[in-house]
């Protein structure tokens, strides 16, 4: 039963990783190595869907961590990371500085991917934790859990996109409605979690090379304004596509340009050429001292990467050895409401899976018969999809892996935050979608 293979497959890797201590990268490749031989995928091919699995997932997130890597670790040297938290604190004081982290995670994060904006806000939630003397998960956990719901829930990101296409929604609509799901949904958890006894029973360091030791004094700090305009530069870029992609459906030069330069990975390098000058020969630092910012970054990313690339072999394992059309066939004609079996498919896909995408776009074929009959919105039932996708991030979430590797937990602790936050927000999620369609009923909507 492929459902069973994947529970095991994880307790395996578990064992691998905690009581044998075995490398993360070589406990995923090795698991997932076992799993395609015990799902009957021919040997021969075993080798190119593991790099296929690498390739896929280190194709999405090299160039996104590498070089928002980078970025972070130039304002961190030049000391903008400082500027931009130091004036953070100023605004909501040391003890609204997990209002703050939200805030800011919230307003990128609506239209930025969680990878692209986690590396660009988490060397100020660094910082933050340095200057404050807090511990990393009570500043850094709220800007992960914001950012996860922002990406998870809402369009623009890739997963309610595809969603909003395959049930003829409108992608205005499901952004409109998702925010009255997300934003309170977010806030609670993002507020609650760090509070909570078994996480603040956790005190992770900040992993070695990611930020800067040196405190840099007031004088040699870069202003505000420089600090700002080069963190938010990808920002505005990256939401400059995405509004003009939603605003416009006609073909032109400039459209293609305007979607060229607002990719992530192209946004991020105009950002490092940027930052190298603004925070390099502008303020008197020479460009060796920004080459070497570059390579300590590139240094701490190496492990990071490598971890999260076997964990898309993992992924690209299970895909490959049809566990997805197993939950398809099994799902299929369930009587249940209609968002309920979008969550809930969504959910056991994410769970057997671990990627989201495949997930909600799988869940959405599976429940799009039902839509027709069913009187529910078709933005209502993309939300319960993206809902459900959150949901349960573990081993097999490459994610996971970016979430574990930069806040420097264990296996173990890295699932008792992770995997518990991103769950209870599906679950809030399901409550708020049901809401939803019940309120648009009531008002004849």
């Amino acid at each position: 039963m492929p459902i069973l293979v994947v529970g095991i497959s994880v307790l395996i890797l578990l064992l691998l990783m905690t009581k044998l201590k075995v490398n993360g990268f070589a406990a995923l490749l090795l698991v997932a190595v076992g799993v395609a031989l015990v799902q009957g995928i021919p040997v021969a091919t075993i080798p190119d869907v593991l790099s296929g699995g690498i390739g896929d997932q280190i194709g999405d997130t090299m160039l996104t961590i590498g070089l928002g890597a980078m970025v972070g670790r130039i304002m961190g040297d030049a000391g903008a990371a400082q500027r931009i938290a130091g004036k953070l604190l100023d605004a909501f004081g040391p003890r609204g500085v997990q209002v703050a982290m939200v805030v800011t995670s919230m307003l990128i994060g609506v239209t930025m991917f969680y990878e692209v904006a986690f590396v660009i806000v988490v060397p100020i939630a660094f910082t933050l934790v340095r200057v404050t003397g807090t511990k990393l998960l009570w500043v850094g956990l709220p800007m992960s859990i914001a950012l996860s719901t922002m990406h998870s829930f809402l369009p623009p990101h890739p997963g309610p996109t595809a969603v909003a296409a395959t049930f003829h929604a409108s992608v205005g609509l499901t952004l409109f409605y998702g925010l009255f799901i997300a934003v309170p949904a977010g806030a609670l958890i993002a507020l609650t979690w760090p509070r909570l006894p078994f996480i603040k029973a956790m005190n992770p360091s900040i992993p070695k090379g990611l930020v800067s030791e040196r405190e840099v004094t007031d004088e040699e700090m870069p202003g505000l304004g420089w600090s700002l305009f080069v963190a938010l530069f990808p920002v505005v870029l990256i939401v400059a596509a995405a509004v003009t992609d939603m605003a416009t459906s006609t073909e032109s030069p400039l459209l293609h340009a305007v979607a060229f330069i607002g990719s992530a990975p192209i946004a991020l390098l105009l950002t490092l050429c940027l930052a190298a000058w603004a925070f390099g020969p502008r303020i008197g630092r020479s460009l060796d001292d920004v080459g070497a910012s570059c390579t300590s970054a590139a240094k701490a990313m190496a492990m990071i990467l490598l971890v999260i690339g076997a964990g898309g072999a993992f992924k690209n394992v299970l895909v490959e050895g049809g566990i997805s059309d197993y939950i398809k066939d099994a799902t299929d004609g369930w009587s249940i409401s209609p968002i309920v079996l979008a969550w809930l498919v969504a959910v056991i896909l994410r769970i057997a899976l671990g990627s989201a995408t495949v997930a909600v776009v799988t869940a959405s074929g599976v429940v799009l018969p039902l839509l027709a009959g069913s009187g529910v919105h078709p933005e209502i039932m993309v939300l319960a999809v993206a809902c459900g996708s959150i949901a349960c991030s573990h081993v097999n979430d490459p994610g996971f892996w970016l979430f574990k590797e930069y806040f420097n937990l264990s296996v173990v602790e890295a699932i008792k935050v992770r995997t518990t936050y991103t769950t209870v927000l599906a679950v809030l999620g399901l409550g708020g979608v049901l809401a939803a369609e019940w309120a648009l009923d009531i008002l004849n909507l």
